[in-house]
């Protein structure tokens, strides 16, 4: 029988609002997803004279085009107009950051499914039959394919990075027990369920409408503006929902609404582009893979003193966000534990596929993943449980600087949140028990493992870290919110109207929040880093005090001049304005209806930047996040040593969210990130052929967890009584990325399992994602050595003998 335990309340202050604004609310579109009521981008209605857009894509990983003939195509029943890079107005590289992402191929082809040209008909059907008609010669190229040989030959996308911290030779040359290992950590499709998508409209003033389904609207106008060579203002972007995004809508949404900008431009008719799932699963980039190595100095109890730690991140044919990505592997190659002295080198390597891009945890479950090997290596050579071998490593006073620079906060809550985690959990009871039943038991073999977070909130871009907000109240009363961030299904826009019903004492019915727009909130920050709620939740906040500050002014001029009130003898509270102790009240309809007759502005803006924050990146230190998020999860699994084959029996998660903004959501976001973490590191497998072509494009060939795949029980709570060190909003914590790293659990626990079959020997090494093909090959790899071991070990009775 599965079990599912959620908290279904959290502790909240009284001060101001209503409770219904602050408590555990349900999604504001929840009613519309589950009745199809929600307008996703191919559900916006379309004029008849509409063009549909196909591409025509590199079939060839690396070459020179040599020719393109599209005579045929613009021969082809229905087709309207069709494009090429000759026909681009403006710039014709739309690079997000640096350089290097050409809109359609000029020369040079850097990746099977790069875009050649693009074609526009009467139905979505004729362009795609048109593209087909293409003749396409190119002079094919060998294709890189491999990072680590990349890296090597400083064939990079961005230059190198270290960071450093005390003497790290010293320790290794120094240390009496030096442990060492490497590990491949797979990539990840981003698999949302709404595909990259757009509907672009010509305006009358030469510029167009773009409605897309994109984390970055700000990025995609300054794009399409640039494209199509005519200011940003020409260019308005709205996003009412994403149907999931994960990262994979930050950067690769543009091209598309460039394209599709370009279209309705040229023909000053209505364009929508949308991909199938195996063109968007072949054209945009994943999450990076990595190949990681580390080398380690232990003291005798297994406490790092310091080492070598090195990633290699393959970032695809462009930069795209690989600085930054790389960055944050390294800023989390520390995860919980205090490394001591040690450095951490970052590399760029350029290969030839799609330009890997921003996934949830943006590189750091990448880093984190090769400290949370080296704790299980620790303890197997040790012969140590890895939850106390992680427990000695952890931050602590006296070890509580990073190898960046940057303090560890709230150190008892880290150690305070393990230790709750490991009594709810019974993990000791639990690890005795699979201990008894492993020796037992030939075939099925369990293992267990507790694994903790600590993720840095704060997009490593400093100039990234602000938002903006505009507030309207109308003479009924109702209120619109609108902010910069955008709503993928993660609740951000649900957090963001509780923000202002609290602010203004109002039912949360009272508020209501509209699309995000450019010509709304201008120059805003994808809605990525975890910062969503963190951002745009303080910049409506400033916004709706800034009017409840406005119109405390008004009552004390206007309404009660001779009352002896002050401002301080003034709530808004349950839809009323309130005074002293209640003697002097009015409707928030009737005060607004009197502040309007007033004169009083009933409209207002927010802004918000993170304070604190910095890194130098020339010296490699600084404070980058604001603060950091923990959490916990303790996970155990099944193993078929026969087959390979395992199941997640059952999962234990306390995540740390601060004091909760909406716990409905927070744990609803827990139980997400953390079955997605898992099926990155499990069954989630990207496969390229030998020419460099993605042959894992659709879900017959790759595989995303479904329901079955759930623990049978799956424990979820919220961390309580640790509000945010940081004044964050409402001393709240980010909680979109953290998550997906709980799931480390499941991958430590299958090592777990494995290294069972040797109990005196070095724990396994288990690559992702780790099927159960990759499993029983690393029970194999145990056996061969065991095997070896004892066939080279003489047996008592040969000793005797031979005596």
């Amino acid at each position: 029988m599965r079990t599912l335990t959620r908290l279904s309340s959290t502790t909240l202050d009284k001060t101001g609002g209503s409770l219904e604004a602050k408590a555990a609310q349900q999604h504001e579109s929840a009613i519309k997803h589950v009745t199809g009521r929600a307008a996703y981008i191919d559900d916006l209605p379309a004029p008849a004279n509409a063009l549909h857009i196909a591409l025509g894509l590199s079939p060839v990983a690396h070459g020179r085009l040599t020719r393109l003939d599209l005579t045929q195509v613009r021969a082809m029943p229905g087709v309207v107009d069709v494009i090429t890079v000759n026909d681009v107005p403006g710039h014709t590289d739309i690079g997000p950051v640096f350089p290097g992402d050409p809109i359609f191929v000029d020369e040079a082809i850097s990746y099977a499914g790069q875009c050649l040209f693009a074609v526009a008909a009467d139905s979505h059907d004729a362009a795609r039959r048109a593209a087909k008609a293409a003749i396409i010669e190119i002079d094919e190229l060998p294709a890189s394919l491999d990072p680590v040989a990349a890296a090597e030959q400083d064939d990079v996308v961005r230059p190198t990075h270290v960071q450093a911290s005390g003497d790290w030779q010293r320790s290794l040359d120094s240390g009496l027990n030096v442990i060492e290992g490497e590990q491949f950590v797979g990539g990840q499709e981003h698999f949302y369920l709404e595909g990259q998508a757009c509907l672009v409209f010509p305006s009358e003033d030469e510029g167009v409408v773009v409605h897309t389904s994109n984390q970055h609207p700000s990025e995609t106008q300054k794009l399409v503006a640039e494209v199509l060579g005519i200011p940003f203002h020409a260019v308005t972007v709205e996003v009412r929902r994403m149907g999931g995004g994960f990262g994979g809508k930050e950067t690769q949404a543009s091209p598309w609404a460039c394209i599709a900008a370009l279209i309705a431009r040229r023909t000053q008719r209505p364009a929508r582009l949308r991909l199938s799932r195996s063109d968007d699963m072949r054209i945009t980039g994943k999450r990076h893979p990595f190949h990681n190595r580390y080398r380690l100095a232990m003291d005798d109890n297994g406490v790092l003193q310091g080492g070598d730690m090195t990633l290699i991140g393959d970032c695809g044919f462009s930069p795209d966000l690989s600085e930054a990505i790389v960055d944050r592997a390294m800023f989390h190659a520390d995860n919980a534990y205090s490394l001591g002295a040690a450095r951490v080198t970052g590399h760029r390597a350029r290969t030839h596929t799609a330009s890997n891009t921003a996934f949830r945890g943006f590189g750091g479950p990448q880093g984190m993943m090769l400290i949370e090997q080296a704790m299980d290596d620790i303890a197997h050579r040790l012969n140590e449980d890895p939850l106390t071998i992680r427990k000695r490593n952890l931050y602590r006073p006296g070890r509580a600087t990073t190898h960046y620079g940057q303090d560890v906060e709230q150190l008892d809550l880290l150690h305070e949140l393990i230790g709750q985690l490991e009594a709810s959990s019974d993990y000791w009871a639990r690890r005795d028990e699979i201990r008894t039943f492993n020796a037992a038991s030939p075939i099925i073999r369990r293992g267990l493992a507790l694994t903790p977070v600590k993720f840095g909130i704060s997009f490593t871009a400093k100039h990234l870290n602000q938002a903006g907000a505009l507030l309207h109240v109308y003479t009924d009363g109702s209120v619109m919110i609108n902010h910069g961030g955008t709503e993928m299904g993660q609740g951000l826009h649900t957090k963001v109207c509780q923000v202002v019903a609290r602010e203004l004492g109002l039912d949360l019915s009272a508020v209501r929040i509209s699309a995000t727009r450019t010509d709304k909130v201008p120059n805003t920050s994808p809605t990525a880093a975890s910062s969503g709620a963190d951002l745009n939740g303080q910049a409506a906040r400033d916004a709706a005090s800034t009017l409840r500050e406005r119109l405390f002014a008004f009552a004390l001029e206007t309404l009660w001049p001779d009352a002896g009130l002050g401002h301080d003898d003034l709530r808004l509270e349950n839809g009323m304005l309130v005074a002293g102790d209640g003697e002097f009240t009015m409707s928030w309809g009737e005060l607004v209806q009197a502040a309007y007759v007033g004169r009083v502005s009933l409209s207002a803006k927010g802004f918000y930047s993170t304070p604190l924050i910095y890194y130098d990146r020339e010296a490699a230190k600084g404070r980058p996040f604001y603060y950091f998020a923990y959490g916990a999860a303790v996970s155990e699994v099944a193993v078929d040593t026969l087959s390979g084959e395992y199941q997640v029996t059952r999962v234990d998660i306390l995540h740390d969210v601060g004091d909760s903004l909406n716990p409905a959501i927070d744990i609803g976001q827990i139980e997400g990130g953390f079955i997605q973490g898992m099926g990155w590191l499990t069954s989630e497998e990207l496969k390229w052929n030998d020419a460099g072509q993605l042959i894992s494009d659709g879900p017959a060939t790759y595989k995303i967890p479904a329901f079955g795949d759930l623990p049978a029980t799956f424990n979820v709570a919220l961390l309580e009584g640790h509000p945010n060190s940081q004044a964050s909003i409402y001393r709240s914590k980010a909680v979109g990325e953290p998550p997906l790293m709980l799931a480390i659990s499941v991958w430590s626990a299958l090592r777990d399992a494995i290294a069972s079959l040797d109990p005196t020997g070095d724990c396994p090494r288990l690559d992702t994602p780790a099927t159960p093909e990759r499993v029983l090959m690393a029970i194999e790899t145990l056996r061969r050595q065991t095997d070896d071991h004892a066939a080279s070990t003489p047996r008592e009775d040969d000793q005797h003998a031979n005596a």
